[in-house]
């Protein structure tokens, strides 16, 4: 193997093995800005030896191992933690003499377990949401700092100040390496699948730069859902954020054009929408009805997707009901995009007479005053109504809200599209 392959090969067990293995060192050592750092240090080991001995049959046993050794010589060289050294050193050498030939075994009965404490050290309510984001994607995803900052267009000393702190944070908080119980664990649960969430929307809807979409998100916060499923598969809104991750995602293909213009749902090319995907999304949405309980809000806009997914054409899309789920969401968790959200499902399912009623309704809100959304979803309703001059204006100062160059120019379109209509 070349040394270019290697270093290729390493970056996939980097992807792969990191989040084990950062878990596995937190459960050892109890803090996790030190487990990173003795993950990397074995990650730079790999880096310098595996070009030339090759890349081992196990490389995550390798990397443990490694990462294990450097955790022992750096508490011999730390008198205050003396006593963690030796119960290393007996760990170490029971894992030498018992000749085990996998050393990751040695913490494969806890594996999942470290992987649910990481999470929910990740996302703990401790840290702010910008920070919970940015180690969550470090820690879980495997991306690099460089790789987050380029992804959510922040410069990339902001997002290594956001990491540091974090894990400063962790540590001056003394947050335990453990799982809550009872109502603290579905509280913290539900930090980690707002992250896991606000993750994969900024890949499905970039909220600024020139694309539209970022699958490479997408595809982290759908692997963080999968893995969180399997970790508390009892919770039905874990499985129902899956589901909803899902049966979005299913449409990634069909919501770019080819030079990467926006396509909106209803003009989408449903042949291109993943299959595959889509029924991985109604699977998971069974396995959350068979739990049984009350939906909750991840659960109803899955069930909201699944109607646009079973529909094999527009028209043959159940509004009706989307507006129900609106309705029994906004009970739920109120909230004016949710509102903005119904007030679509009731255009369509009842004509946009009715959907501009609640939009007016809307624009007095303060925390919409600012979301391009809004003007975007009222310029609709207007234009079908052949009030093409207002339509114009509101899609105007729709672009003039967003921030991604893609949507601003597909507003813009739509603002000459009223102007030539008002003609």
């Amino acid at each position: 193997m070349t040394a270019s392959a290697t270093h290729r090969a390493i970056q996939a067990v980097w992807r792969i093995e990191s989040a084990r293995l950062i878990a596995g060192l937190t459960r050892l050592v109890r803090d996790v800005g030190l487990a990173e750092e003795l993950a990397q240090d074995a990650l730079v080991a790999a880096l310098e030896q595996w070009p030339e001995s090759g890349v081992p049959n196990n490389p995550g046993a390798w990397l443990m191992a490694s990462a294990k050794h450097r955790a022992i010589d750096l508490f011999r060289r730390n008198k205050r933690l003396e006593h963690k050294h030796e119960e290393l050193g007996h760990e170490l050498e029971a894992e030498r003499e018992s000749a085990m030939p996998d050393l990751d075994a040695a913490i494969d009965n806890d594996v999942g377990d470290d992987l649910l404490r990481l999470m929910l050290i990740a996302c703990h309510p401790v840290l702010s949401t910008e920070a919970r984001v940015a180690l969550t994607l470090r820690l879980l995803g495997g991306l690099t700092t460089e790789e987050i900052a380029r992804a959510f267009l922040v410069a990339e000393p902001t997002v290594a100040q956001r990491i540091v702190r974090a894990k400063r944070t962790l540590s001056e908080a003394r947050v335990p390496f453990e799982v809550p119980r009872g109502a603290e664990l579905v509280a913290r649960l539900s930090s980690v699948l707002e992250v896991i969430y606000l993750i994969f929307n900024e890949g499905y809807s970039a909220t600024a730069g020139d694309d539209w979409v970022r699958p490479g998100l997408c595809e982290d916060a759908l692997r963080l859902g999968r893995i969180l499923a399997e970790l508390v598969p009892t919770e039905p809104e874990v499985h129902g954020l899956v589901a909803l991750m899902e049966l979005q995602a299913s449409r990634l293909r069909a919501r770019v054009g080819p030079t990467g213009e926006p396509i909106l749902l209803l003009d989408q090319n449903r042949a291109l929408w993943d299959r595959v995907l889509i029924h991985r999304g109604l699977a998971a949405i069974e396995r959350a009805k068979a739990l049984g309980g009350e939906r909750g809000p991840y659960m109803l806009q899955a069930e909201i997707a699944a109607c646009h997914a079973r529909a094999l054409t527009a028209a043959e899309t159940d509004w009706a009901r989307i507006a129900a789920l609106y309705e029994e969401l906004a009970q739920l968790t109120p909230s004016p995009v949710v509102e903005l959200n119904r007030a679509v499902a009731l255009a369509m399912a009842f004509g946009p007479a009715a959907g501009l009623e609640l939009v007016d309704q809307l624009t007095s809100e303060p925390s919409l005053k600012n979301y391009h959304l809004l003007p975007s979803v009222r310029g609709d309703f207007l234009a079908k109504l052949g009030r093409f001059n207002e339509a114009r204006a509101e899609f105007e100062r729709a672009a003039s809200l967003t921030r991604n160059a893609r949507e601003q120019h597909l507003l813009l379109e739509r603002a000459a599209e009223c102007a030539r209509s008002a003609r």
